[in-house]
């Protein structure tokens, strides 16, 4: 290393939703970041969730308790963290006695309300579904239900506000970038970082916090070439997105035969989410799809409780994500716990490496915590713990109330429509005004893709989160392509494609 090299204190590899967690907590510390992820921002597993900020009320029947508790507590934390982007959402449970008797139902919810010092959402009341409009979806067979709270996040955009306020408090993100080579060298790290176009770049760092989920074993074994005790079991979850069938906001939770649970939340205002399978995944990460047995397998649930009957050609989209497990030989994938460990790897006690097995959406910001709690051996400079109070960008509401910073948007802003001020508001909250660039009539945003989506949302994409890409724009920070039509999501990738050649010029 020549004296003009540049040393970090720690190197992350891996931008899902711990990656960026981690880098963000670490800057904020005091720490000298850079995180590379070899795709997109959030393009693995954290784009391809059931987006849910929720304790895994099943996972109460595996007697998981620290980790409902811990992740009933964190909801309340992000709640006030990203009160754009995380909303309280009512489940609907139609009660199905061939599956869980009401005893062990009402018990579960129960310790559901009670565990985690829940402060703000309501608890949790009986449906009578023939008399309740909750009920009008539903079979007459079904004439009980039980409704609790839980939380909707849009996963992508959380993975994306992290990095940017780890970007705008100092560290280095580099996207699209993959760590090919990490070795020791005199007490640091060595790390060989390849961009997508090829050219590399060698950063040297007193530490690795390798987050890199689904490929957390190849980094340690082919990109360190460290070994490891831990091993990571793959599972498969895959959603389909159908036409919303019911009035109101409030989501369904469906008891399917096999014990399994399955989530059916409004999306994107007429739309519905439906999900989630678990299979066991033994591919590459980068491959998996839904197969039609799974599309089978979740409208089957569905229709056992529905009134309307889903047929494979409803669906609208569909996706997959692998879930990067703790491996713990349980035989059944529902069953694999949710909860994560930490491996450290070091020499002499320095040039550590931290390794990430498992963890899930809710618990991200208190892993990167105590991931970094565990590190403060190696800097003893480094602050304390601070991201539980601060809150993300364009969160930053008086008394985190969503409801009343749209109604001050909207004023500020007569000209856009109800539903365009509702998706800025949704998915940048008081950083929508960076956005409109002072425009002052819809004429000022430019050009209309189709959906909500203009001109002047994807340039601010582009420059300020790392865009660079149509799916990066169309399916992870805006969703619009599930309101456009085939001939304007073409027109809008041709537009894109002109407009980064003129860029690059």
């Amino acid at each position: 290393m020549n004296d003009t090299s540049e040393i970090f204190d720690i190197l992350v590899v891996g931008g899902g939703v711990n990656g960026v967690g981690i880098a963000r907590d670490a800057v904020g510390r005091g720490l000298k970041t850079v995180l590379c992820e070899k795709d997109d921002l959030a393009q693995g597993t954290s784009s391809r969730s059931g987006k849910l900020v929720h304790g895994g009320l099943r996972y109460l029947e595996y007697y998981e308790f620290r980790l409902v508790r811990e992740a009933l507590t964190e909801r309340e934390v992000l709640m006030d963290a990203a009160p754009h982007i995380i909303w309280p959402m009512r489940f609907v449970l139609p009660h199905s006695p061939e599956q869980r008797p009401a005893w062990l139902v009402r018990l579960g919810l129960f310790l559901y309300d009670h565990l985690g010092g829940r402060r703000k959402l309501p608890g949790t009341r009986s449906l009578n579904l023939l008399t309740a409009p909750e009920g009008e979806a539903i079979k007459q067979q079904y004439s009980r239900a039980f409704e609790y709270s839980d939380c909707w996040v849009d996963d992508a955009r959380l993975v994306v506000l992290n990095a940017l306020d780890a970007k705008e408090r100092g560290a280095t993100i580099l996207p699209r970038t993959a760590a090919t080579s990490i070795r020791r060298e005199d007490g640091l790290w060595i790390a060989t970082l390849t961009a997508k176009d090829g050219t590399t770049r060698t950063v040297w760092a007193r530490a690795v916090v390798n987050a890199a989920g689904p490929w957390v074993e190849n980094i340690v074994r082919n990109v360190a070439r460290q070994n490891s005790t831990k091993r990571v079991r793959l599972v498969k979850g895959s959603h389909i997105v159908t036409k919303k069938f019911w009035e109101g906001n409030q989501a369904y939770l469906f008891q399917n035969t096999d014990k399994r649970v399955i989530f059916v939340n409004p999306y994107q205002g007429d739309l519905t989410l439906i999900g989630t399978t678990d299979i066991p995944y033994d591919g590459d990460a980068d491959d998996v799809a839904v197969e039609g047995s799974e599309i089978d397998y979740l409208l089957k649930a569905v229709n056992r409780y529905t009134k309307t009957q889903l047929k494979p050609e409803d669906v609208l989209y569909s996706f997959s994500g692998v879930r990067p497990l703790l491996e713990d030989d349980a035989d059944n994938p529902s069953a694999v716990t949710r909860d994560y460990v930490f491996e450290i790897d070091d020499v002499g006690g320095k040039a550590p490496m931290l390794s990430i097995y498992g963890g899930k959406i809710t618990t991200y910001r208190e892993l990167a915590e105590r991931g970094l709690d565990r590190m403060e051996g190696y800097f003893p400079e480094m602050k304390k713990a601070w991201t539980a109070r601060v809150p993300l960008p364009g969160g930053d509401m008086p008394g985190a109330d969503f409801d009343r910073f749209e109604r001050d948007l909207r004023s500020r802003h007569p000209f856009l429509p109800p539903e365009i001020a509702h998706h800025y508001a949704r998915l940048y909250g008081t950083r929508t005004e960076r956005l409109l660039g002072g425009a002052k009539d819809m004429a000022g945003l430019g050009r209309h893709f189709g959906g909500r989506l203009y001109e002047a949302e994807v340039r601010y994409l582009m420059v300020e989160e790392w865009a660079q890409t149509p799916e990066d724009v169309l399916y992870r920070r805006t969703k619009q392509h599930l309101h456009m039509t085939q001939a304007e999501i073409e027109a809008f990738e041709d537009w894109m494609d002109r407009e980064r050649g003129v860029l690059a010029a």
